[in-house]
């Protein structure tokens, strides 16, 4: 009896110790977004930032690195050490986009999937007061008048993608200028710099609310209209493009991560975007909460990479 007491203590510790020696982070960990404060993604990084602590067990401190369309902060992650103290966001289409252009100093390659964490569908959208009351409206003074002006998040970045597609579905022209990130030219939109904008749905969402909202928006790319806009009609209700389009943003590992890191983080994630209380806070600041774990998320990646190749290479 002594003897089988004294195995199951030993097999306690054991146990006990291999826990101890599981990987965890030493210090607070860096998370890269390559766009500034107030931007979506810089909002939805900090409400899965702040929520994740508890279940990572280490401070998770957001790193803007905004600028050049987001190449900025996604050349700082890739060159960063693969050792679980960096993560970062990347938002699909805007990084496949940017890593299959020529002389791009990142490729896809060059992250591993940890898991995504929103899928936004995108809209076209006008200052409250615009005098372009539907999307008809739009296309027509854009036909009309050839030289509209829509803000962007950068130059070939998911905002102008999607105004791309529209302006080529519905067969117009015109003029596309290029800010910081969505949080720029949205303001631009609202001190009218410019006639539209194409955004998601959750960067406008508190710009759409209230008694004096500042933006209207005019369509969703979308299949079919969202449950949150009912009154919105999709571009394919209209005559114009017909697939949903939109962004994922979800969070990466530098190449080289050793795959203990990468489970770690994958099932700290998980964990707290399965937590009801991280559920509501998403819908509250009007985000769409969208969990795909590693094998998911890297699949995901690898269609958008195909996408911009066979669709987005096109646009421009």
């Amino acid at each position: 009896m002594k003897f089988k007491v004294a195995l199951l203590a030993a097999a306690l510790v054991a146990s006990t110790s291999f826990s101890a020696a599981a990987w965890q982070p030493e210090g607070d960990v860096s998370v890269i977004v390559a766009y500034k404060a107030g931007s979506g993604t810089d909002t939805g990084a900090r409400v899965l930032a702040s929520a994740a602590e508890k279940n990572v067990g280490k401070t998770l401190i957001i790193n803007n690195l905004p600028g050049a369309d987001g190449k900025i902060g996604w050349t700082e992650l890739v060159q960063s050490k693969p050792d679980g103290q960096t993560l970062g966001f990347i938002n699909l289409p805007t990084f496949t986009t940017l890593a299959v252009t020529p002389g791009s100093k990142f490729k896809v390659e060059d992250v591993i999937p940890v898991c995504n964490h929103l899928t936004e569908t995108s809209v076209v959208v006008v200052k409250a007061d615009s005098p372009y009351k539907t999307i008809k409206d739009l296309v027509t003074a854009a036909k009309e008048k050839g030289d509209l002006r829509c803000s962007t998040n950068g130059v070939k970045a998911s905002n102008h993608t999607a105004a791309q597609l529209l302006a080529q579905s519905a067969g117009f022209k015109y003029k596309a200028i290029p800010y910081g990130g969505t949080a720029d030219q949205l303001l631009a939109l609202r001190q009218d710099e410019v006639q539209f904008s194409c955004a998601k749905v959750a960067d406008v969402a508190q710009l759409i609310k209230g008694d004096k909202p500042e933006l209207r928006v005019l369509a969703v790319y979308s299949t079919e209209r969202l449950k949150n806009l009912p009154d919105v009609p999709t571009l394919g209700e209209s005559g114009y493009y017909d697939k949903w389009y939109g962004s994922a943003r979800g969070l990466v590992l530098p190449k080289g991560t050793p795959q203990e890191i990468v489970d770690f983080y994958v099932a700290a994630f998980k964990k707290t975007m399965e937590d009801p209380a991280v559920k509501t806070a998403h819908e509250n600041a009007g985000l769409e909460l969208d969990f795909m774990d590693n094998e998911a998320f890297g699949k995901l990646i690898k269609e958008q990479e195909t996408f911009c190749r066979d669709v987005i290479s096109k646009l421009y």
